[in-house]
């Protein structure tokens, strides 16, 4: 499943899940296997680490947080998931990918409520401030990304001003404006009940 991990590639014909939709190998083109409970279960989890580029540690730090917090489980930890300032950074549109964006922010060129910010996995609330540091306006890396995805909207749960290089967090991320690949989290949580 193509799930955007390479940036601008991804929407080009370069891409690889267009050039070859099947297994590498040698037999990738015969193998067909059916996924059933577990296997399922697993390649769902799967996929929302790759998408969001978070570990497994992580994951399942999230999850649990997510398991005391009211409301629906799944939600909640994907709520948290896109909550995260790397991932905020490329809502924005100032990495062309979520890799490019933890490392813009890794590399201390924004700013959380006015105060330096380089841990990618601080998680924004609403009502913070996200923005480009005053010595970082000018970084070639982020104006290119910046033009890269002007196409591209932002969230509702996000006001982003693209000339002022900066965002306000406006409510918690709802659901349905949430992932724009398919992912059903609740397999996440029957696979981390067991």
């Amino acid at each position: 499943m193509k799930l955007f991990l390479k940036g601008e590639r991804c929407h080009s014909e370069k891409c690889a899940i267009e050039k070859r939709n099947f297994a590498p190998g040698q037999h990738g083109k015969d193998k067909k296997t059916k996924l059933v409970g577990y296997g399922l279960q697993l390649r769902e989890k799967q996929k929302a680490r790759r998408y969001y580029r978070i570990l497994e540690g992580q994951f399942r730090n999230l999850y649990e947080k997510a398991v005391n917090q009211k409301g629906i489980t799944g939600e909640q930890m994907l709520g948290m998931l896109e909550k995260r300032l790397d991932n905020v950074v490329y809502r924005m549109g100032l990495g062309t990918s979520r890799a490019q964006a933890r490392q813009l922010v890794r590399h201390g060129h924004f700013n959380l409520n006015g105060r330096r910010a380089n841990i990618p996995s601080l998680t924004v609330k609403p009502g913070d401030v996200i923005e480009v540091r005053e010595s970082s306006r000018n970084n070639p890396t982020i104006l290119g990304a910046r033009d890269a995805t002007a196409h591209a909207p932002s969230p509702a749960w996000l006001e982003v001003d693209r000339d002022a290089l900066r965002a306000r967090v406006l409510q918690q991320p709802k659901r349905e404006e949430l992932v724009q690949i398919q992912l059903n989290e609740q397999l996440i949580v029957e696979l981390y009940s067991k």
